[in-house]
């Protein structure tokens, strides 16, 4: 029930409440001291009438006179008592025989007052008692005659005012300040109530622990890693993929993402305030592709978030996009090759050509056999070498022969890359040779593969005699984007080979004259980091 009452009504009816215990305990604290200021007064005020009193000749020279001059003391003192407001005035002979008091059947009477002894010793002094009427304040100072004997005491008496009294005195202040804090505070409460509302979108607190819920599910259903900081590079989102793909356990919310993961690179992304897309990153020895991306509110960077995935199954897609789709086409075309193939045995066994065909069975068979054994032998991948028997294939339905050379030969892959890394390079460098020819008109149309290795150095070169490329776009060939041919969907086959070379800290050469060809080199070196060092001596 208390969940559904409104924001603002929590918070103003909260403020007052506070406001209105303020107030009780400051309105405490001032009563009490206004007790003791009112205590302190009447004192004083009780020894000054005290001091007057004694201080009379008409009650010094009859406090030890006949009954008649004792008599006379009490009309005296009375006057006195009613013009400073005293409770009572009481004086006392040394005997402690009342001899004034406002009550006329007590005078003549010994008073017993338990704190009147020093009275009688020539002290001066003020007590508290309480008595039937209250608790009051008594002033006591010794009657001294001329030759400075004491012959007597005066006692007055205030009463204390009780609290209900101290506050009906001030029921003026108290409502004023009561109404005047209900108005002011409530208004300030109700707008403090309207600002938190629009801050929150209008959201009650259990609407937004409702969203929060929802949205960490939602986040931890998705299939792609999310990790997202704020300004100070504390972790906001850390999903369960994300700690499924980075080895994290436990909750991590609340971290500074340094401590959790030094190699993120998130972090950089609130210094650049810009997004960096498809980015392959080393993040705990895992090989991931990241987009990190700003958080921006009212075009303030208010934090950064990054959605990565396993590179492993980007190099998959990678590869279905450049082998398993050549591979598919090339079942196509060996299907249209061998029926072109069958029709020309039947034609010369039509025609009585019976060694002409078996001369034809025989050539092609061995041209298929020595190139698959080939490859078998000089390139340890299967993929890969799938991937080539295709284009070769390919490149006779396009009527471009595709050269592989003999002397090729790849027996394991340049750390830390694998067969999907190459089955990218290789199908997007031969994709590209292939369009070089869709705008030439020759004969002779070539692309020429060759693939070294040894100890140091792993080098892949696929040249062709196609169109070439403008001097202008050379250093726009890897832009993730750029294409010449104009159509959706290219200018991403460069860019993922680029970098998958730098990855690899590989070097990629690229020679071309426009209407003479084209020749790209890549290169990976066994040991980059010696390399490195090397080429630094050497720029030295």
């Amino acid at each position: 029930m208390y969940q559904k009452i409104p924001l603002r009504w929590k918070i103003t009816g909260l403020a007052l409440a506070i406001m209105g215990f303020a107030i009780i305990m400051v309105g405490i604290a001032l009563i009490g001291n206004l007790v003791k200021v009112k205590e302190e007064e009447l004192k004083e005020r009780a020894l000054i009438t005290a001091r007057t009193v004694a201080e009379f000749s008409g009650i010094r020279s009859n406090i030890n006179g006949g009954p008649e001059e004792r008599k006379a003391i009490n009309p005296l003192v009375e006057r006195v008592r009613i013009i400073n407001g005293a409770t009572y005035i009481v004086v006392l002979d040394m005997n402690r025989v009342r001899l004034s008091h406002p009550v006329d059947s007590l005078i003549g009477k010994v008073s017993e007052g338990a704190d009147e002894g020093p009275a009688f010793a020539e002290h001066t002094y003020t007590t508290k008692a309480k008595g039937e009427a209250g608790t009051s304040v008594r002033a006591f100072v010794p009657i001294m005659n001329e030759q400075h004997e004491q012959i007597g005491v005066v006692l007055v008496g205030y009463l204390l005012p009780t609290i209900p009294e101290i506050i009906f005195s001030l029921k003026f202040e108290i409502i004023t300040t009561i109404i005047v804090s209900i108005i002011f505070g409530g208004w300030g409460s109700w707008i403090l109530a309207n600002h938190i509302k629009r801050q929150i979108f209008q959201l009650e607190p259990h609407e937004i622990a409702a969203m929060l819920v929802e949205r960490t599910e939602t986040f931890n259903a998705m299939h792609e890693g999310i990790v997202a900081i704020d300004n100070n590079e504390t972790i906001t989102i850390f999903n369960d993929k994300a700690k499924e793909l980075l080895g994290i356990s436990g909750d991590v919310i609340g971290k500074k993402i340094r401590e959790v993961i030094p190699d993120t690179y998130l972090p950089e992304i609130l210094k650049l305030k810009q997004p960096i897309y498809n980015k392959e990153l080393n993040v705990r020895n895992k090989i991931v592709l990241s987009n990190r991306i700003p958080i921006k509110v009212n075009n303030k960077t208010i934090g950064a978030v990054a959605v990565f995935q396993d590179q492993t199954e980007v190099k998959k897609l990678a590869e279905e996009l450049t082998g398993v789709k050549a591979f598919v086409n090339a079942l196509r075309v060996q299907n249209h090759e061998y029926l072109n193939k069958l029709h020309t045995i039947a034609g010369l066994i039509q025609m009585n050509h019976k060694e002409k065909a078996l001369d034809y069975v025989f050539q092609i068979t061995e041209e298929h056999q020595e190139l698959t054994q080939f490859l078998g032998k000089s390139i340890h991948d299967e993929s890969l070498a799938g991937l080539l028997l295709s284009k070769v294939t390919r490149g006779k339905e396009l009527g471009i022969q595709v050269i592989i050379d003999r002397n090729s030969k790849l027996r394991r892959f340049p750390p830390p890359l694998d067969h999907h890394d190459f089955v990218v390079i290789i199908g997007n460098l031969i994709e590209n040779a292939f369009e070089s020819f869709k705008e030439v008109n020759q004969q002779d149309k070539q692309i020429f593969i060759s693939i070294e290795q040894d100890d140091e150095v792993t080098s892949i070169l696929v040249e062709d005699n196609g169109c070439g490329i403008d001097e202008d776009i050379k250093d726009k060939l890897f832009l993730q984007g750029f294409t010449t041919k104009g159509e959706a969907g290219h200018g991403i086959g460069l860019y993922l080979v680029n970098e998958i070379v730098k990855k690899a800290n590989g070097e990629i050469v690229v020679e071309s004259q426009k209407g003479h060809g084209t020749s790209m080199i890549i290169t990976f070196y066994e040991n980059s980091a010696k390399r490195r060092v090397e080429d630094g001596a050497a720029n030295h």
